[in-house]
C-alpha cells in the first residue's frame, strides 16, 4: 500500500520549488545564520549541511507566497533524528499570520511527522483542503525530541499548477466575436 501512495506523488506531482514568490517569503523566530531558503531553495535544501534553525524556541512560522495559484497535494518536510520538526499545522491563504494568532485559526490540516518522513518520506495531504492555494503558512509547532531548537534540513511542496483552461476557452469565444 505505501509504495502504491508513494509513486502516485510522483506521477502528475510536481515540485513547486518554481512557483514560490521568494520575494514575499517570510519565517518567524529564524536564526539569522540559518535562514529558511537553506531548506527551501534548490541546491541549499539538498546540502545536508545547510539547515533552517529555530531561534528563542523550537517553534518556527513560514509564509510561502505563491507566483500563481497551486493545488497541494504532499509535503516533504526532512529533519535531524532529534531536532527535526514533529507537528507541523499547515494553513491555505492565510496572510499575516504570528505566533499570537497562529491557534486562532483552524488548519488546513495538521501533520504529526514521523521518523520516517523528516529522512524524507513525504507526507499526502488532505487534498480537497489545498484546491486553490496562492500561499501558504507552515507552523512548526514542536520538533521530535521536545529540545529547544527545531532544525529543519529540506521543505519540498509538490502538487500542480490550477490549470488556466477556462480563461483560454474565454479568450476564443472573444476572438469568434471579433
Amino acid at each position: 500500500m505505501s509504495g502504491e501512495s508513494a509513486s502516485a506523488i510522483q506521477r502528475n506531482q510536481v515540485d513547486l520549488v518554481d512557483f514560490i514568490d521568494w520575494s514575499g517569503v517570510e519565517c518567524l523566530n529564524q536564526s539569522t545564520s540559518h535562514s529558511v531558503p537553506n531548506a527551501l531553495k534548490q541546491g541549499y535544501r539538498e546540502d545536508d549541511g545547510l539547515n533552517l534553525e529555530s531561534d528563542a524556541d523550537e517553534q518556527l512560522l513560514i509564509y510561502i507566497p505563491f507566483t500563481q495559484v497551486i493545488k497541494l497535494h504532499s509535503i516533504l518536510i526532512k529533519g535531524s533524528e532529534e531536532e527535526g520538526p514533529k507537528t507541523v499545522k499547515l494553513y491555505s491563504n492565510k496572510e499575516h499570520m504570528g505566533f499570537s494568532n497562529v491557534n486562532d485559526f483552524p488548519p488546513s490540516d495538521t501533520v504529526v511527522l514521523s521518523p520516517d518522513n523528516i529522512k524524507g518520506k513525504p507526507v499526502l495531504l488532505k487534498y480537497v483542503k489545498f484546491q486553490n492555494v496562492r500561499s501558504l503558512t507552515i507552523f512548526i509547532e514542536d520538533n521530535q525530541s521536545g529540545s529547544d531548537i527545531t532544525k529543519v534540513q529540506k521543505i519540498a511542496l509538490f502538487g500542480s499548477t490550477v490549470e488556466t483552461t477556462d480563461m483560454k476557452g474565454l479568450k476564443k469565444i472573444e476572438d469568434h466575436q471579433h
